[in-house]
């Protein structure tokens, strides 16, 4: 499945999915895939949200365990503690060609939360924060580049760009029909309840 996860190249005829969609290997081509059923569905689906949002095991599970301690439904919960991350506000805001790029400039300490300098990825910005371009940084090429290419891909409603376009603030919380993620959350909280 397409994860979008090389930034630009994904939207082009580069994309390694669209170029050879058939398995790894010597035998690729001609060997088939067995059916996944159960566990291997559920398992799936958490590799699938772990690798668009860049997050290692035990840090999504301590998202997991985190989301599950709240009041409301897990799975939902989980989708916004990891909407909310830094580096992925600052893909959705369009500062970043991708998560990985973003994870990079936030921790080269490109970008101001609320007037003060974030270098964590992690970070879990808030409703009501804003985050601006460092004054120095406005000139970046990566950072120029990627605001322009974001007038393609749009930005969600839970986040409003600034007129000067180098700032933005978090209007609110993201709710699941705002994440437009292809994922199934509730089999990564059967997954997780075994």
């Amino acid at each position: 499945m397409k994860l979008f996860l090389k930034g630009e190249r994904c939207y082009t005829e580069k994309c390694a999915i669209e170029k050879r969609n058939v398995p790894p290997g010597q035998h690729g081509p001609s060997r088939r895939r067995a059916k996944v059923a159960g566990y291997g569905i559920q398992l799936r689906e958490k590799q699938k949200v772990k690798r668009t949002y860049g997050v290692l095991e035990n840090q999504f599970r301590r998202y997991f365990e985190a989301a599950d301690r709240q009041k409301g439904v897990t799975g939902e919960l989980l989708l916004q503690s990891l909407e909310r991350r830094l580096d992925n506000v600052i893909y959705r805001v369009g500062f970043s060609t991708s998560r990985a790029q973003a994870r990079q400039l936030v921790r080269h300490g490109h970008f101001l939360v609320n007037g003060k300098k974030v270098d964590i990825p992690s970070y879990a910005v808030r409703q009501g924060d804003t985050i601006a371009v460092r004054q120095g940084s406005v000139e970046n090429a990566s950072i120029k580049h990627a605001m322009e290419e974001v007038k393609g891909r749009g930005v969600p409603e839970w986040l409003t760009i600034d007129a000067s376009g180098a700032a933005a603030r978090i209007s609110s919380l993201p709710t699941r029909q705002q994440i437009n993620l292809p994922v199934q959350e509730q089999l990564i909280v059967e997954l997780y309840s075994k």
